[in-house]
Formats: C-alpha cells, sequence, structure tokens
C-alpha cells in the first residue's frame, strides 16, 4: 500500500513539468495575423504628396528672393501684401485676403506694421464710410522700386537655370491645376479652411 503510493506520487511529481511546457508553449504562440490595414497605409507616400510637393518647391524658390527681401527690411508677407497693393493700385482688406491668401488676423498685423512704418496709406470709400482703402505711400513705391530690379534678376536666373519654356509650362499648367480644383468640392458635403487636412 506504502509502496503504490510512493509510486501514485512519483507519477504525479512527473507529469507537473509537461504541463508546464505545454503552458510556455501556448504562451510563446504567435497570436493571430490581422489582416486589416492601419489608417496610414491608405495614404499616399508623404514624398509624393502633392501639398508637401508644391511646398518644397515654394520653398526652393522663395529662399533666392528672401536674401534681397531682408536687404529692404521687409518680410516676405509684407512684401506679398504690398506686390498685392501695388498689382491693384487700392484694394480694402477684403481683396488682399483673396490675392495674398492671408488669414485676417495675419494680413491686419501685417497692415498695421505697413501702416505704421509709412508704407501704405488709407483711405474712406466715398461711397461706402465703413470701407477702408488702402493704397501705397510713396515710400513704398520706392519700396518697389528698389526691389524690382534684383527680382528681375533672381527671375532671369531661375529661367535660366529651370529653362524659360518648362517655366512658362509649369506656371500654365499651375493655373490649370488651380482652376481645376477650385471649379467642385472633393468633400461636398465638409465644410474645412484650405490647409487644414495635408494627405
Amino acid at each position: 500500500m506504502k509502496h503504490h503510493a510512493s509510486k501514485t506520487k512519483k507519477a504525479r511529481t512527473e507529469h507537473r513539468p509537461m504541463k508546464r511546457h505545454q503552458d510556455h508553449a501556448e504562451a510563446r504562440k504567435e497570436p493571430p495575423e490581422d489582416n486589416r490595414s492601419t489608417p496610414e497605409s491608405d495614404l499616399r507616400d508623404f514624398s509624393t504628396s502633392l501639398p508637401m510637393s508644391l511646398l518644397r518647391a515654394r520653398e526652393a524658390v522663395m529662399r533666392h528672393f528672401r536674401m534681397s527681401l531682408r536687404e529692404h527690411h521687409v518680410t516676405e508677407q509684407q512684401w506679398r501684401v504690398m506686390r498685392a497693393i501695388s498689382s491693384a493700385g487700392e484694394a480694402d482688406v477684403n481683396d488682399l485676403v483673396r490675392l495674398t491668401f492671408l488669414l485676417g488676423p495675419s494680413l491686419s498685423r501685417i497692415l498695421r506694421t505697413l501702416d505704421a512704418s509709412g508704407h501704405i496709406k488709407r483711405r474712406t470709400d466715398e461711397d461706402d464710410q465703413r470701407r477702408s482703402v488702402l493704397s501705397l505711400t510713396e515710400k513704398g513705391q520706392e519700396l518697389i522700386r528698389q526691389h524690382t530690379p534684383q527680382s528681375a534678376q533672381i527671375y532671369q536666373r531661375i529661367a535660366e537655370a529651370y529653362g524659360e519654356q518648362r517655366l512658362k509650362l509649369l506656371q500654365t499648367m499651375l493655373a490649370e491645376l488651380e482652376t481645376s480644383m477650385n471649379s467642385f468640392n472633393i468633400l461636398p458635403d465638409t465644410e474645412y479652411a484650405a490647409g487644414d487636412v495635408i494627405r
């Protein structure tokens, strides 16, 4: 009887390592593969993102102009506003928002700076007393005249480096892209501001 109990205890002891071995084997089993795609897999490669490609090209071009603008103590955004006013002759804030693609708060800050520096002036519209019309002062016009030769020289070098015909074709294609994108809403039921989503 005693001998039988000893054999039973030994048998139980011998089986215990096997159970632990099975437990470890089950723990090492790989989880079932999830074939569902992640949200990132639906996005195109970042290097081929259209908004980023356009932004990189813009930065490559603008770096040639920034040094000249710094020499005249004017920022890129300030120059953009002055060029828009110079091109239009006169413009109100709504015109400048549309022409410069600057947000209202940023544009207001730039206009205050240009007004304080004496580069622009305001007058009240005779037909609408609530509307302010902006134009360049003599100082603003002089800044345009001073920067024009340098700007023309930079444009000439860009045309020489890239190719004049290719540059014309690029500007035509960009204008066509802009017209095409403005002709419809890709997300017709969604209102969103330009620049909110970059894919």
